[in-house]
């Protein structure tokens, strides 16, 4: 097996962030669960709902962009695989994610649909309601992968936002045999309970089946994949089924599970919670940077919670720190 060329090699949604304040009772008007994910099937659907907007921020997202553009920020060497559209909003994305240091060349999709966009509502309390209209990034076909690319990371970090399109779905089965085949790791974010609710069974049958080497969820997602109602049993259940499960639990901080082994960290403090798009997207930059430095599991927690309190202390889910300085100093 030869040396990796990249830390981590992502799959997912290239997406463009569309960032508004919004008051709970515009949440409550356009009928979205406060905090969770919908889905908008039209781009008139979209327009709809932008029209509506206050004055926004448009900034490159997408939960898997995210966590690389986060590996890329604190010294790391990544790659990321979605496609855009042949517009302006695909050129910013690429741009910006190109910037950030992340290596990007998937081939734009001609005509239409038109690049991925989120509506993201953040509430005063913080919280983030997002409304994606997922465009060509949904049709991301298995012959736009870059198998050298795949073949060249160290770790394959999958999006699970992403496995709701068929055409992406297969892809990432592809991905995660070119993985396996050149002994990669292959990490999964199972990314809401939106998406369990609809591929569940996907997640459990690759758990099952030995593919997932690095599971992430947030509590309210793990206990929807383990059908569990009580988070230790999801918790016993879970570290029964994958290598490392980690699981983040917003204030509470965060605790991962190993060969029988159960590490947890306190959430990092901060000074205001301003906005939380982002903060599980960067928490799984940090860990994962952590491992492909050969840290230990409770180094990399740490490391995953310094960068999703950065994150939720402004607008935006990329950071506006340094990060190699902010994680220096905080580690020591």
């Amino acid at each position: 097996m030869t040396s990796p060329t990249y830390d981590v090699v992502a799959i997912g949604n290239a997406i463009v962030d569309i960032l508004a304040q919004a008051e709970d009772s515009f949440i409550e008007e356009i009928g979205v669960a406060k905090g969770s994910m919908q889905l908008m099937f039209s781009p008139e659907e979209a327009d709809a709902l932008y029209a509506k907007m206050g004055s926004g921020r448009e900034v490159s997202g997408g939960s898997a962009s995210n966590t690389v553009a986060g590996i890329a920020a604190l010294g790391g060497k990544t790659a990321f695989i979605g496609q855009v559209a042949d517009d302006q909003l695909g050129a910013v994305f690429a741009h910006d994610l190109r910037a950030a240091g992340v290596d990007y060349n998937t081939a734009v999709r001609p005509g239409q649909p038109t690049t991925a966009r989120c509506l993201i509502f953040v509430t005063p309390d913080g919280q983030r309601t997002m409304n994606t209209f997922l465009g060509a990034s949904q049709f991301l076909p298995a012959e736009a992968l870059d198998e050298t690319v795949i073949a060249d990371g160290a770790i394959l970090y999958l999006e699970g936002y992403l496995w709701d399109p068929e055409e992406p779905r297969a892809a990432m089965r592809k991905a995660i045999g070119i993985a396996r085949t050149n002994g990669r790791k292959v990490a999964f974010t199972l990314s809401d309970v939106f998406c369990i609710s609809r591929h569940g069974d996907d997640f459990r049958a690759l758990i099952a089946d030995g593919l997932i080497d690095i599971l992430f969820a947030n509590e309210n997602e793990l206990l929807a994949l383990t059908q569990k109602d009580a988070f230790e049993d999801a918790v016993a259940a879970i570290a029964a089924q994958v290598p490392l499960a980690v699981v983040t639990r917003g204030e509470q901080g965060a605790l991962a599970l190993s060969g029988g082994e159960r590490v947890q960290v306190a959430a990092e403090p901060i000074a205001k919670l301003v906005d939380t798009t982002g903060a599980g997207d960067m928490f799984a930059a940090g860990f994962l940077h952590g491992q492909a430095q050969g840290r230990g599991i409770e180094e990399s927690l740490r490391l995953g919670a310094i960068c999703a309190a950065e994150i939720i202390q402004h607008y935006g889910a990329r950071a506006e720190v340094d990060l190699k300085t902010l994680t220096a100093d905080k580690l020591g």
